[in-house]
């Protein structure tokens, strides 16, 4: 819509990257979501990511399903291809997308109930083949769009804005993605930009499929004193997280290397920062699942890069499929005749 593009034409002359592009070429429209949606902040750090990452925008592709997270891709790289599949599809879209042209970044924008309700089935596939994409979950623990139902993510005994209590335990997409031999897995919490920008840059370097779990409060249905995805509730017992609220002076602080600190913020709260154990190993796939059980059984939210394995194939490694994208080869290859049919069933009997 007219009324809310944002004008091309600077104010300012701006920082440009190792292509020549300003943060500006990767934005997109303004946002019609609710005003302080965590969603929003999600775009912003991704913006950040990709224009630091000096990734050209025509070789993304954006997908998402249903949901006001699917909503998410139209504010950022305007000049990106784009998908916005049905509710739950985006996985399979991608992945078929991915089979066909090897050489785009596929950058996925789902929701906690289009990922682990509808889609769950789909994610699960794409974790297990490896499908080289960003795949980010916007967590909020409800269904925004139609009025703040419970989704998969909603905690166990947590009230909604109704007051009604959540009956059933959640899915923790990290957790699932650890037992489906996920090759990156990572959490961060949309209120804290600087926390979050180098999880997602190290996402979209990563040579398979990379899940992101982003703590994304909603303002309008789920951010209500009861709620355990609100921004109080994520900044009061966040790991290793520090968040800018308001425009003040520096809030320092010292974490200790053993237990936790509690940090006043400018606003009113408090941060509650732990430090990673000095042996911790994101390589070691026990024990990271060992860390998130222990650290969910104290109420706190482990964020940052939480498990890594750069040595497993992706799904064209595994397949072996054609090195060069589908519509760049030669009519003659895609189509080599009866004779190549015959040959391949033969080798099926």
């Amino acid at each position: 819509m007219p009324s809310i593009t944002k004008p091309l034409i600077p104010a300012v002359r701006r920082e440009r990257n190792a292509l020549g592009l300003t943060i500006r070429d990767y934005e997109g429209p303004m946002s019609t979501l609710c005003a302080g949606c965590g969603h929003d902040s999600t775009t912003a750090a991704l913006v950040q990511a990709l224009w630091q990452s000096n990734l050209e925008p025509h070789r993304v592709v954006k997908l998402s399903g249903i949901g006001c997270s699917s909503k998410t891709p139209t504010y950022f790289l305007r000049s990106a291809h784009g998908f916005n599949s049905v509710h739950g599809r985006m996985a399979p879209i991608a992945t078929g997308a991915n089979a066909a042209n090897r050489d785009l970044l596929y950058l996925g924008i789902s929701g906690d109930g289009d990922a682990l309700s509808i889609g769950l089935g789909h994610l699960c596939h794409a974790v297990r083949r490896n499908v080289r994409m960003v795949y980010l979950i916007e967590n909020n623990g409800v269904y925004g769009l139609t009025k703040g139902q419970f989704s998969p993510t909603a905690d166990l005994g947590s009230l909604s804005h109704r007051g009604e209590h959540n009956l059933v335990p959640p899915i923790d997409p990290m957790l699932l993605g650890l037992s489906l031999g996920a090759t990156f897995l990572a959490r961060g919490f949309s209120g804290d930009k600087a926390h979050l920008v180098p999880i997602l840059e190290a996402a979209l370097a990563h040579r398979g499929f990379a899940l992101v779990d982003v703590i994304s409060p909603c303002v309008q249905f789920n951010n209500h004193a009861a709620s355990t995805k609100s921004y109080a509730a994520t900044r009061a017992h966040e790991l290793h997280v520090t968040d800018l609220a308001v425009p003040h002076a520096p809030v320092t602080a010292t974490i200790p290397t053993e237990g936790a600190v509690d940090v006043p913020m400018p606003g009113g709260g408090s941060v509650r920062l732990r430090a990673l154990p000095a042996d911790y190993d994101p390589t070691d796939r026990r024990s990271v699942s060992a860390f998130l059980h222990e650290h969910a059984g104290r109420g706190e939210v482990p964020t940052g890069l939480l498990f890594l394995d750069e040595s497993v194939p992706d799904m064209h490694e595994r397949s072996g499929s054609s090195r060069v994208p589908l519509n760049q080869l030669a009519f003659d290859e895609l189509c080599p005749g009866a004779d190549a049919l015959d040959a391949l069933q033969a080798a099926y009997r």
